[in-house]
């Protein structure tokens, strides 16, 4: 067996919103959600990205953390979701309700980017594949 990385979990007020926005903003398919709407899942590939409501977090995570929020500085993390058109992503997440951090622009290295806050206040980079 070898190990793989299996899931990112954002902790979020309401688990139900975030997989919503996440549906329009990208076209993730909903996987799971869980009868208490407090843990839910996206069809993203090998990485699940997973949701988790604060309140079940403060009763299940055995440590304390900084909620994101829309307003003031970001977290100090990000995920990237690759796909050949970032232009038409980006803008397809900002016609959803996420906020421009920074707009597409090209890389030294040859990768298109931009980057966006959803919902919550998590950032997300937008790239297109390595090559």
């Amino acid at each position: 067996m070898s190990l793989q990385f299996g899931y990112a979990i954002l902790y979020v007020p309401s688990v139900p919103e975030a997989i919503a926005f996440y549906e329009r903003a990208f076209g993730f398919a909903d996987s799971f959600l869980h009868e208490g709407k407090d843990y839910g899942e996206l069809k993203t590939g090998a990485t699940k990205l997973a949701f988790t409501s604060h309140e079940l977090a403060e009763k299940a995570v055995p440590f304390k953390y900084i909620p994101a929020t829309p307003e003031g500085k970001k977290l100090g993390v990000e995920f990237t979701l690759t796909f050949p058109d970032v232009d038409g992503l980006f803008q397809r997440a900002l016609e959803a309700g996420a906020v421009e951090v920074s707009a597409p622009h090209d890389m030294p290295w040859g990768q298109r980017v931009a980057y966006v806050a959803d919902i919550h206040g998590f950032v997300v980079g937008l790239a297109t594949p390595m090559t």
